[in-house]
């Protein structure tokens, strides 16, 4: 398990550091809100890069470490061939994270050394059936854009101030991509109790990830 996350730490890092290289300086285009980056990567591009790197390290924790578990979240797996259970109180229980909680130890690792280096950097999950209070959509930006994704299922991009920094700040869709997402969900006693018509079904959004880039205007 200590390697485990100190292999979520060494990626989630590796993703500041990429984020720091870039050039994040956009000039406004003439003739509309459009932007472009000038001496360096465009933002969007940055934006998928990251999202890249942190779909597929959360994709291969669902499918190759929870789902070979035999036990998930007190539940025998038929199909589980590794003697550890995935659950919510992995820290109390000896189990592992689950998907939502391992994605979130990656997100306080980098907002931990964004801090450390001055910068801006963040990225979360977000969800209009959330079940971590931390997780609900807070600002105006993030109700827009998780009604937005809810409805398309399209990755929503655009630029907003935040304490007088401006960001670029995408949402892309959270989809259930295994089973366990869907199970742990559909079952969890906070979704039973706040959307009880509310079934995820495989494939489905269930949320959003949400990635903030600071940007600094010239």
């Amino acid at each position: 398990m200590n390697n485990l996350i100190q292999d979520l730490k060494t990626r989630t890092i590796g993703l500041i550091a990429l984020a720091v290289t870039v050039c994040f300086t956009a000039i406004a285009c003439s003739g509309g809100g459009s932007t472009q980056a000038a001496d360096g990567i465009a933002p969007e591009v940055v934006v998928d890069y990251v999202h890249t790197v942190l779909l597929a390290d959360r994709t291969a924790y669902t499918k190759h470490v929870v789902n070979r578990l035999k036990t998930l979240e007190g539940k025998e797996k038929a199909d589980g061939v590794v003697p550890a259970e995935a659950t919510e109180g992995w820290d109390q229980t000896g189990g592992v994270p689950l998907p939502a909680q391992m994605f979130r130890l990656g997100s306080e690792v980098a907002a931990e050394t964004a801090d450390e280096k001055g910068i801006g950097f963040t990225y979360n999950l977000i969800s209009t059936w959330n079940i971590n209070d931390s997780h609900a959509p807070k600002s105006e930006f993030e109700k827009k854009a998780m009604e937005e994704v809810n409805k398309t299922g399209e990755p929503y991009k655009e630029y907003q101030e935040i304490g007088g920094q401006k960001y670029f700040s995408a949402l892309y869709p959270d989809k259930a991509v295994a089973e366990a997402c869907v199970t742990c969900h559909n079952t969890h006693p906070v979704h039973l109790e706040r959307y009880p018509d509310k079934k995820f079904e495989m494939d489905e959004v269930m949320g959003g990830v949400i990635i903030n880039l600071p940007i600094e205007e010239t």
